[in-house]
């Protein structure tokens, strides 16, 4: 819950960047992102105690929904600020940023893509009624 409150705090601070940003809409997607996520993350602290999951599966399941939350915020920050919006085309108004950028946007969001999957998955899976 400590890490989401971290993410609402940022996606607060983002808001306040929006104007700076060489994408302000990609900017207002990064704000959205991590307070979206960050209260993503204090539910599922809310409902984690009640999680039907082996030791494994619960680190799996934290550190995938972790990641994916603080990766999508980021991804979207690199973005707004470096134009790199190729694989965002809504977003980002058909920008396209330099090469470097847009591999490490490319490389987050195909990994939080899948980490939010799986994540989210084992989260369901977890959610299940426990076995008498």
């Amino acid at each position: 819950m400590q890490l989401g409150a971290v993410l609402l705090l940022l996606g607060l601070l983002t808001g306040l960047a929006v104007p700076m940003a060489a994408l302000p809409r990609m900017a207002l997607a990064s704000h959205l992102e991590a307070i979206l996520n960050g209260m993503l993350l204090i539910i599922l602290g809310v409902i984690w105690t009640r999680l039907v999951l082996g030791p494994r599966q619960r680190i799996a399941a934290f550190w995938l929904v972790i990641y994916a939350a603080f990766a999508n915020w980021t991804a979207t920050l690199i973005s707004a600020f470096t134009g790199a919006a190729a694989m965002m085309p809504l977003a980002g108004g058909g920008s396209a940023g330099a090469a470097p950028f847009e591999l490490a946007v490319a490389t987050l969001l195909l990994s939080l893509t899948l980490a939010i999957l799986i994540g989210v998955g084992l989260v369901i899976y977890g959610l299940r009624p426990a076995r008498a």
